[in-house]
């Protein structure tokens, strides 16, 4: 078994040459212990390395890395992005061309592939599994681990065979997720694990670049467009319930001249895949679209999200925000809500076919959603502490940035409570309204409610008013839409001590009234960096549409940004921005220094490879001490000179003695430069 120190290294190494990345705390011990064969499972926030965990032991240990993930575009980007890192790296799919899938078997047959992405129903058939037991399988990942749980018991059985296949293979698995809660995290020890507790680590939840948002709705579609005008140029996404919202909303973007389009399940798989390579290659694309969106797409610059209808849960909310800001730069989120979008949660979730259980759960994860949608304070708070966690009020998000205005509501809630009751709770918040405000409408004279206790008790109150009363008290889950009796609204059991006096009741005021603040836009850099970041971004665009692939694998926004904020002047500054790895240096450092600082920097390639590191400063010492003695200590000898390979492989080794330095030079040359070049490196030490 190799000793940590060993594997630290390696990691070290590998982290900084192969991905241009310097050492993360965060994933340093979950990549140690991914490395030693144990079984493990990591959930990570969205953007915390989850994948470098697996790619990085992938690179360590023995036998091929066997990738089990959710969707074909996923997997795609994935290789696509490891390849351009010099990583040999191949997917299975259905999607695959002849030619894509020979090579794929060639590289296993060859022995050079190091990670395989496959589809967990690969894992259904024998010449999958055939195909796996002959390949030298040394490790199972599983990514977005949650799917095991959420879809293994419905449209995609193939999730549990993974633990069979682990039995089978007799190989350490680990899985990765950013969200699943206690529950789902049993399950998924319980699926893949047999049960057996895995080495488990909980990294936290905090996404705290992302900027959270909500606002009662009030014209939505208003609300979509306003938010994205203010953000023109970034890319984005917004969240539908329904395949028919996507389309007419992205029809109505696109009449205000953005550039939208819709994506949702229903439409043909060439189409949908437009949509997803449009999305990876331009940078102002807004995807209007159902869940079925994003989960396949790596692309980290996600600038935002808008959720245009409630999501059905809170473990869902944080999936689809989730998708904004991977690559740690600031992203902004905003989720509308209404009653209707409550009453069809709860509708789904009663009409369901899940047992009592499952729907009193999903019922208790909808009510969480909702009480962040109507928190008083900070809503990161809210979110966090559903997970179990704990923090300071944030600071960056709509409630810590401008606190909203509450009020005790208990004596309005039980008035509505009352009148709910009085009713036969066989109707919904129009009819209690009219009741509540006085209203005697033919319906309300027909049933005789006119001669309520209840009728006009709630006078003083406007109607928009009492409907964002209602709102949050199924908010606050007071009421419940019953989906038996076409959504009347019916008291809960929570209620009662309201109704009693046993407990009050808080509500915003900010949230009666029908104005709603839009959030402003949030700046990716300082004012003075702006047009260099923009000017780099149109470098990216160039050499990723020469090559054909999305923008982002060339470089993160987050890459850009620092760029555009320390402004390096040479390849050696440049290998140390995060992100620049050192075939992607190769490949387009110079070009990015052109347009830093308006020429390119020359440099030998063998020299740049070196770049970034202190074997590259070694180089340029030895080098010039080379330059002093070409014609030896008199300038008169002969001339002699040592090649850029010789001089790169003595400031890699660092050899400590002449007759170390005559090995890798010759004797030849260790009689000309010896001496100097032992100084150099004895001053380096």
């Amino acid at each position: 078994m190799t000793e940590p120190a060993q594997i630290d290294h390696t990691a070290a190494t590998l982290l900084r040459d192969v991905f241009g990345f310097r050492r993360s705390a965060r994933a340093e011990e979950i990549v140690d212990t991914v490395a030693r064969g144990c079984n493990t499972l990591a959930i990570m926030p969205t953007g915390g390395g989850k994948s470098l965990c697996y790619q990085l032991p992938a690179l360590m240990r023995e036998g091929v890395t066997v990738v089990i993930s959710p969707l074909i575009a996923l997997m795609r980007d994935q290789v696509r992005a490891l390849r351009a890192a010099g990583v040999a790296a191949g997917a299975l799919t259905s999607a695959n061309t002849e030619e894509e899938t020979r090579a794929v078997h060639e590289a296993l047959a060859e022995g050079t592939l190091r990670l395989l992405y496959i589809a967990p129903e690969r894992l259904a058939g024998s010449a999958g599994q055939g195909l796996l037991r002959r390949i030298g399988v040394g490790l199972i990942a599983v990514d977005e681990a949650h799917c095991v749980s959420q879809w293994g018991h419905d449209f995609r059985p193939d999730y549990l065979r993974i633990g069979d296949l682990r039995r089978a293979l007799g190989v350490p698995l680990a899985a990765f997720t950013a969200t699943a809660d206690a529950e789902t995290r049993q399950e998924i020890v319980a699926k893949l694990f047999d049960g057996q507790a895995p080495r488990t680590f909980l990294r936290g939840f905090d996404r705290p670049n992302i900027h959270l948002a909500f606002q009662p709705k009030n014209r939505p579609r208003a609300q979509v467009i306003a938010f994205t005008a203010a953000r023109k140029g970034q890319s984005g996404i917004v969240y539908c319930a329904t395949r028919a919202r996507t389309e007419t909303l992205a029809r109505a973007l696109a009449e205000e001249g953005h550039n939208a389009a819709a994506y949702h399940g229903g439409m043909e798989a060439d189409a949908r895949r437009a949509v997803e390579e449009r999305f990876n290659a331009e940078d102002d694309l807004v995807v209007v679209a159902t869940v079925a969106f994003g989960m396949g797409v790596d692309r980290p610059d996600i600038r935002w999200v808008v959720q245009a209808d409630l999501p059905k849960s809170i473990e869902a909310y944080y999936q689809e925000i989730g998708r904004a800001g991977r690559d740690g730069a600031p992203a902004e989120t905003l989720t509308l809500y209404g009653p209707d979008d409550i009453r069809l949660r709860r509708t789904q979730i009663d009409e369901g076919l899940a047992p009592s259980e499952r729907r009193a759960a999903d019922h208790a994860r909808l009510n969480a959603l909702l009480g962040l949608a109507e928190a008083t304070g900070c809503r990161r708070r809210v979110l966090l502490a559903y997970f179990g966690e704990t923090t300071e009020d944030c600071g960056n998000c709509d409630l810590c940035e401008r606190p909203p205005e509450t009020f005790d509501a208990t004596e309005a809630v039980q008035k509505a409570l009352s009148a709910a009751l009085r009713t036969g709770q066989g109707f919904g918040a129009g009819h209690l309204v009219d009741i509540l405000t006085g209203t005697a409408t033919d319906k309300a004279r027909a049933r005789g409610h006119h001669d309520l206790p209840t009728f006009g008790v709630g006078r003083d109150i406007p109607r928009p008013a009492w409907a964002a009363i209602f709102r949050q008290m199924m908010g606050h889950d007071l009421i419940r839409p019953d989906a038996g009796r076409h959504g009347a609204l019916m008291v809960t059991e929570k209620a009662h001590p309201v109704l009693r006096g046993e407990v009050r009741v808080t509500l915003r005021r900010d949230t009666l009234e029908r104005t709603a603040r839009r959030p402003a836009p949030r700046a990716l850099v300082a004012e003075e960096d702006a047009p260099l970041l923009s000017a780099l971004k149109a470098r990216r665009r160039a050499l990723a549409e020469a090559a054909g692939m999305p923008a982002y694998i060339v470089f993160n926004d987050r890459t850009l940004i620092e760029m555009a904020e320390t402004r390096p002047e040479t390849l050696d500054q440049m290998a140390r921005i995060s992100g620049v790895g050192a075939r992607k240096l190769e490949q387009y450092g110079r070009a990015f220094l052109e347009v830093i600082n308006g020429e390119a920097a020359a440099m030998h390639p063998t020299r740049r490879k070196l770049a970034g590191r202190e074997a590259g400063a070694l180089f340029d010492r030895l080098k010039a001490a080379e330059a002093e003695l070409a014609r030896g200590e008199g300038g008169a000898d002969k001339p002699l000179s040592c090649s850029p390979a010789l001089l790169a492989r003595v400031a890699s080794a660092r050899p400590r003695t002449r007759e170390a330095l005559a090995r890798v030079l010759g004797e030849r040359r260790a009689e000309r430069f010896g001496a100097a070049f032992l100084d150099v490196l004895s001053a380096a030490d």
